[in-house]
């Protein structure tokens, strides 16, 4: 949690491996690169001479991609300062925790699944699937994650073994795991204690006291059993 704050992340210095095309590869970095639904991290890299160029969204790779205007201001080796928009990620951080607790909860109460979301810094959706779509409650569902919400509840950061993850009673949505290769045997797993918990590389709060009220915004009806829920914050 400490190597990769979830909120108001500093800026860090690192060094120049490579560029390819239009982007920055870095000898190490703490930009999120879009993924799980949540966007990647935009922000500033300066160089040593004061000279800086926009960062836009930070992608995946094999490396992960750090996308900039004027990549010609660039050498391999150079040292550069990184400042990640703070505003753009304490929203996807929070959108995010927020998404999880909705989910959780929302498989509580009616026992649907959620097959997809996408996390926004203003709003975010999550499509849940039903046995029986007419269960759905919107009232009771933001009620609960509210309480949920005030409640002072931990987030906690765990890295735990493949084994342990999909033996462990109360986890969710491992469905995906068979797609991660095995040479992989330690996976990120985030607990909101007592509410939640699943493997996910997304950045959260540590506490739930840390996001505003949700407010539910809609649905939509997207096939059999299927529905997109929007929210935001109050």
């Amino acid at each position: 949690m400490q190597r990769h704050p979830g909120t108001n992340p500093p800026a860090f210095t690192t060094r120049v491996l490579a560029t390819k095309d239009d982007s920055l590869l870095l000898e190490e970095t703490h930009c999120y690169p879009r993924g799980g639904g949540q966007p990647g991290d935009t922000g500033n890299i300066r160089l040593a001479d004061g000279k800086s160029a926009a960062l836009h969204e930070v992608l995946p790779g094999e490396m992960i991609l750090h996308p900039v205007d004027e990549i010609e201001m660039f050498k391999t080796g150079q040292e550069v300062s990184c400042e990640i928009d703070i505003i753009r990620r304490n929203g996807h951080t929070m959108m995010h925790t927020a998404q999880h607790i909705f989910s959780a909860l929302a498989e509580d109460l009616w026992g649907c699944e959620t097959v997809g979301n996408q996390i926004g810094a203003d709003q975010s959706r999550v499509d849940l699937l039903f046995e029986d779509k007419e269960l759905f409650n919107p009232e009771e569902l933001t009620e609960t994650v509210n309480s949920v919400l005030s409640s002072n509840i931990p987030v906690n950061i765990h890295e735990w073994e493949r084994e342990k993850i999909l033996g462990h009673e109360k986890m969710r949505h491992t469905k995906f795991m068979h797609r991660i290769p095995t040479s992989i045997t330690h996976l990120r797993v985030v607990e909101v204690e007592g509410v939640d918990l699943c493997p996910c590389a997304g950045t959260h709060v540590s506490n739930t006291s840390q996001i505003p009220r949700v407010r539910y915004l809609g649905k939509k009806n997207k096939g059999k059993g299927r529905l997109r829920v929007s929210y935001d914050f109050e």
